[in-house]
């Protein structure tokens, strides 16, 4: 089975997840854009809710996109690398 490779915008994301998360376990690279987030099954990245609010708050920093938790979009975006790369480039072009 072939690896999924981030795209240039996920690879930014992921850089930005590892500095913000200060993540020792995974480099940037290493995340698949398509694996959970969140949880403790097998490829997750094993994130928690404190992770999601640092997350939120470096997105806000870095992109000027606030993840709201009325946002019913919000919670589907935290799926993974990729879902919530597509719903910050999104946001961001709406503004």
């Amino acid at each position: 089975m072939a690896a999924v490779i981030q795209n240039p915008e996920e690879a930014t994301l992921a850089r930005q997840i590892v500095q913000a998360l200060n993540l020792q376990h995974v480099t940037a690279e290493e995340i698949v854009p398509t694996a959970p987030l969140f949880g403790h099954d097998a490829g997750s990245l094993g994130l928690d809710s404190i992770d999601a609010l640092e997350i939120a708050l470096a997105v806000q920093q870095h992109y000027g996109v606030e993840l709201r938790s009325e946002d019913p979009e919000t919670r589907p975006a935290f799926g993974s690398l990729r879902a919530l790369t597509e719903f910050v480039l999104r946001k961001r072009a709406v503004r």
